[in-house]
């Protein structure tokens, strides 16, 4: 029987139509885009052509993936098969000032419109760095945004979210009603069993007062460097998002070249208070070795998206993998974890890639959500190149890098995964084993697509621990 579509306020694409390639792709950012053919991309206008969406695909007996921003470095949006609904025009904005929350549409980019729209407001919400991500991808995998060393995981401030379900109804889901998929909503990622068409955010006052410390240092001082940042960064205030960065940089002299940077960003009362909350950086002993040191200058949240977007260019293509790292704090220990990690700040094969090391700690306990696993210390590997050929190389020394970090390696964050490339361990057993009960329970027949893995089999385990069993 043939199933004709709805009337959409939006527009239904279909392979053959001059528009296929771009709806298909065109949003997603990497530039390493996936051959992976859906039968049908939905350009969604409204919650309600969602739900006829979702129902439109229940009737024809496909499966449907969902877009919010595009910025999932393995494109899990693209699948082959089903219906592909992209929400790219659902990014509507609204302030309540009495509660001081948010409601915010999942193609929202946190940097290049939600925050600028809190700042008016004297609001602010710890969105992604990179400012052209969109929320819903993000708020899905936890939201590893600014400073959620001290402020928490960006889905920690989900206080609600508007939801169609598997059988095409739109609910309401906070922690009093469809708590299940309240729960599930923060952290489950790209398997959640619904489409998030709003999302309503807890915000906080704006700081007062921004603070950048930035060291370079040569690559060969990254052990002595990375070892005192492991002895220190337990004790740095926790309004300081601290992170290490091996990347291009400018020299004070002119020209780049790669170095090893200490970056800090301290999110003051005042400038005095941001300053002195920089104060412990002053203590690296290798300082007077640095090639340069920026110690608490002033900037603002706009030179930081600036900077991001410098960082992270548009339709380059990507290859990554990440890890949350573990290791006691002994001598030995730390020299384990700096040793484990430290090719892949040292040997990146790619002029303008780049690693990041993350501080967590002190780590915060968790609320009850389907975010359930992160360490003291995250790290990330990213190559970016243009030509395809390089695509083996890359992906080798990807593999090779976070093969030799293996040793120290807890498990790996949603946000910068790949499962068709590397399955580790993302969430806390018992969670995922609430996930799984709660996808059954409201996605019985699998109309969402569940993880994009190359073993869906044996998911959340890290794969080395698999092989383990298997000899």
């Amino acid at each position: 029987m043939t199933v004709n579509p709805p009337a959409f306020d939006g527009h239904l694409v279909l392979p053959g139509d001059p528009e296929w390639e771009h709806a298909r792709v065109g949003r997603v950012f990497n530039g390493r885009r996936p051959d992976r053919q859906p039968d049908a991309v939905l350009l969604a206008n409204s919650a309600e052509d969602v739900r006829r969406g979702v129902l439109f695909a229940k009737a024809k007996g496909w499966t449907v993936a969902v877009r919010s921003g595009g910025h999932s470095w393995a494109a899990w949006s693209v699948r082959d098969g089903g219906l592909l609904i992209d929400l790219g025009a659902l990014a509507d904005l609204s302030f309540d000032e009495q509660t001081h929350v948010v409601s915010a549409g999942p193609a929202a980019k946190g940097g290049d419109v939600l925050s600028p729209y809190l700042e008016e407001r004297g609001r602010f919400f710890n969105g992604g760095h990179c400012p052209t991500v969109g929320i819903g991808g993000f708020l899905l995998q936890g939201g590893q945004g600014w400073n959620q060393r001290g402020w928490g995981w960006a889905a920690e401030s989900i206080v609600a979210v508007d939801v169609v379900t598997a059988d095409g109804e739109l609910v309401r889901a906070d922690a009093a009603h469809n708590s299940d998929l309240y729960w599930a909503a923060r952290g489950a990622g790209p398997a959640f069993p619904g489409i998030v068409t709003c999302f309503h955010l807890q915000t906080r006052p704006m700081f007062g007062a921004l603070a950048h410390t930035v060291h370079g240092y040569e690559l060969d001082e990254f052990t002595e460097v990375m070892t005192w940042m492991y002895r220190t960064h337990h004790r740095i205030p926790d309004n300081v998002e601290i992170v290490c960065v091996s990347a291009p940089a400018d020299l004070p002299q002119g020209g780049r070249r790669r170095l090893f940077l200490v970056t800090a960003l301290a999110f003051g009362d005042d400038d005095v208070h941001a300053r002195e909350s920089l104060a412990e950086f002053n203590t690296c002993p290798a300082i007077g070795r640095a090639v340069f040191v920026k110690d608490a200058a002033p900037t603002t949240l706009a030179q930081q998206r600036e900077d991001q977007v410098r960082s992270n260019p548009e339709h380059w293509q990507y290859i990554c993998d990440n890890a949350w790292i573990e290791g006691d704090d002994t001598a030995e220990g730390v020299a384990a974890v700096v040793r484990g990690i430290r090719p892949l700040f040292t040997t990146n094969p790619t002029e303008r890639g780049f690693a990041i090391w993350m501080s967590n700690a002190p780590r915060r306990e968790l609320p009850d959500m389907a975010f359930s696993l992160h360490t003291d210390a995250y790290v990330a590997a990213y190559t970016v190149y243009e030509d395809p050929a390089d695509y083996r190389r890359n992906r080798d020394w990807v593999a090779e890098v976070f093969a030799h970090a293996q040793p120290v390696t807890a498990g790996q964050y949603l946000g910068d995964s790949d499962f068709t490339s590397r399955q580790l361990r993302f969430m806390a057993a018992q969670n995922w084993t609430r996930l799984r009960s709660i996808i059954d329970a409201r996605d019985p027949e699998g109309r969402f697509h569940r993880y994009l893995a190359a073993d869906p089999a044996t998911l959340n385990v890290n794969h080395w621990e698999l092989e383990s069993r298997t000899r």
